[in-house]
């Protein structure tokens, strides 16, 4: 596939490193700097672009996903903090029959850890004598906290235990990649469920596998769409 970067940070540079060996070829990449706006995402520029990954800011995430779609370009995202345009967004994609796959976080096994958390929460409902926690650990440039990650695991325990609160402590420092607890202790004992990335490749990988699960597609999609499909 053609592929486009659209921000060029750590992931850019990590999905970069890892699309040739998947046999990708990285045709076009815009650095935030030169993209105010989404000013540097042109059609013309775009032409024969497969599908673009948009890893850069809240802030510059939903205009590029919008110039994106108006281009024809299917896009994967793994921005965090932009939520709230989420609606705005969708709306503009499906007008215009194009695809997103959108996630807080790309990982497999954060995936896997997201379904097992789920089921766990259920399984302790029926015992209240045991308070809940997360706790996020992330490098100390990373812009959001809590970690998308982490509200997307409190929002699926949540769901499956109302009666309980999961409150949420992010930690940025040094060079953390990603790592996400989810505590249960009583008085006698603690559960704890986690998953620790040890690098970027994970997400990189797990981008890289949306990206090529988009052509053909039209809508907007979660990284769980792609991993599990009509069983999420």
């Amino acid at each position: 596939m053609r592929l486009a970067l659209v921000g060029y940070g750590r992931m850019g540079q990590t999905i970069a490193a890892l699309a040739a060996a998947r046999g990708h070829e990285i045709a076009l990449v815009v650095d935030e700097a030169e993209n105010p706006g989404g000013a540097a995402l042109a059609p013309a520029r775009l032409d024969g672009i497969e599908a673009a990954l948009e890893f850069t800011t809240p802030a510059s995430a939903p205009t590029n996903l919008v110039r994106l779609a108006e281009a024809g370009v299917p896009t994967v995202c793994g921005t965090t903090g932009w939520e709230a345009d989420l609606a705005r967004v969708a709306g503009a994609i499906r007008e215009r029959r194009g695809a997103l796959v959108h996630a807080a976080n790309f990982s497999v096994g954060v995936h896997l850890f997201l379904r097992t958390a789920r089921d766990l929460a259920r399984r302790v409902t029926t015992h209240p004598e045991f308070d809940a926690f997360i706790v996020e650990e992330h490098h100390r440039n990373k812009l959001d906290a809590p970690s998308g990650t982490a509200l997307t695991l409190q929002a699926a325990v949540t769901r499956a235990d109302p009666s309980r609160r999961f409150p949420i402590t992010s930690v940025r420092a040094g060079s953390i990649p990603g790592n996400h607890t989810l505590t249960y202790d009583g008085p006698y004992e603690s559960l704890t469920l986690a998953h620790v990335a040890r690098s970027r490749d994970g997400f990189a990988a797990g981008a890289l596998l949306a990206a090529e699960w988009l052509p053909g597609r039209s809508g907007v999609f979660t990284f769980e769409d792609v991993l599990f499909g009509e069983d999420r």
